[in-house]
């Protein structure tokens, strides 16, 4: 009877061990092995990501306003208003779970960081979306027309979400644009998940440009600012370079850990795009860009692109954060005339390694820096890189 009990245990004992085993080898196998097949449903998910200040408005829009694409701005953004944690490390989980929500046009997790009583005016810039402008959403707007944020905040507001998340259902390609990411791994599950199709651009921008702008809406950006720094007492006059230091940080673990020895599963997944080379070339780059994730440009979104692109002027402070028609390639450079050299000199020694890894050449003088047929923009073949998809056919008519 002794031994009886012996053998059990070590039966039992060896199961469990088994157990464990394939659990462990399933968990290396899921990590490890590319994600090849499409969902069902053939929905590709694109998540632009960027940092604020960076052009991703702009490139926003033009994903918002293909006839093709439901769009959202900033999801995010509801959890670092909502819960009061002291960095983005922390909040980072609670963002990817938000994401893979949307991107399977389930709200129920965004309602949970709005007020009870909500409209879909409670969605962080819900306007600049067009296909909450757009039946079945909201009447106003015809798919393959362009949206007016004025007339659609008039006129498409609406009690609950339940018209955005049925609209979102009748859509090929879901587009987020986030700001609030600044690592690869925590997106990984997602990459992982087989109910999603999630490609990523990531955009960038000279750091000097992004500094100049930023300077001129910086209130707009001290609490997120306080979270990106995790609430260290850094005196005021430093808080904007400190901020650029990470995000530059940021986009040179995101651009490395995608490049270098990455996972099988970001195969076919990862394109990097700087904002100079899209307002420099801007049909060919976005066409690059739907190509990655499976659209096709329309005669009229060429069009409305090229008139965004080619106005007059940098635009105004006021403008800041509003899709206006001015001379892209003029603001990408205004940097060059308007930011002090000493403040120049200070980011590209704060962010020496992101502008060596993206490709934006240093000035050494205020001369240097003023004398705009210097180009700055190193050529990006030995600096650009990406995966194309192996599968690019996708349903581009809705």
């Amino acid at each position: 009877m002794p031994r009886w009990r012996v053998n059990l245990s070590t039966m039992i004992f060896l199961v469990i061990l088994q157990g464990a085993a394939v659990v462990l080898f399933y968990g290396w196998y899921v990590q490890f092995s590319p994600c090849s097949s499409s969902p069902p449903n053939g929905k590709v998910h694109v998540l632009l990501l960027s940092s604020w200040r960076s052009g991703s408005s702009f490139m926003g829009q033009v994903f918002s306003q293909h006839p093709s694409v439901f769009y959202l701005m900033e999801p995010a953004w509801h959890v670092w208003t909502k819960l009061q944690t002291p960095s983005a490390r922390v909040l980072r989980m609670a963002v990817r779970d938000l994401l893979r929500n949307i991107f399977q046009c389930d709200f129920s997790a965004v309602e949970s960081y709005l007020p009870e009583r909500h409209n879909v005016s409670s969605l962080f810039m819900w306007a600049q979306s067009r296909a909450l402008c757009s039946p079945p959403a909201c009447s106003l707007t015809p798919r393959n027309q362009f949206s007016n944020r004025t007339q659609c905040a008039q006129a498409c507001d609406a009690y609950g979400l339940q018209g955005v998340q049925e609209a979102c259902g009748t859509y090929s390609h879901v587009v987020l644009k986030e700001v609030r990411f600044f690592e690869l791994e925590s997106l990984y599950p997602l990459f992982q998940d087989p109910s999603l199709d999630l490609r990523i651009i990531h955009l960038v921008r000279d750091p000097r440009a992004v500094m100049r702008s930023r300077e001129e809406s910086a209130a707009s950006f001290m609490k997120d600012n306080a979270i990106v720094l995790e609430q260290r007492n850094i005196p005021a006059a430093d808080v904007q370079y400190h901020v650029m230091q990470e995000i530059c940080r940021s986009h040179v673990r995101i651009n490395e850990r995608a490049i270098l020895k990455p996972p099988p599963f970001l195969k076919g997944r990862y394109k990097m795009v700087r904002y100079e080379d899209v307002v420099r070339n801007p049909l060919e780059e976005i066409n690059d860009m739907f190509e990655f994730v499976g659209l096709k440009m329309t005669n009229d979104l060429q069009n409305w692109i090229y008139r965004v692109t080619h106005g007059k002027g940098t635009g105004t402070r006021k403008e800041a954060f509003e899709i206006t028609s001015r001379n892209a390639n003029d603001v990408s450079q205004a940097w060059r005339s308007t930011l002090p050299y000493g403040k120049v000199k200070r980011i590209q020694e704060m962010c020496k390694g992101a502008m060596s890894l993206l490709g934006y050449r240093t000035v050494d003088s205020e001369k240097e820096q003023k004398k705009l047929d210097i180009d700055l923009l190193v050529p990006r073949e030995p600096y650009q890189f990406s995966w194309l998809p192996t599968k690019t056919e996708h349903p581009s008519n809705t």
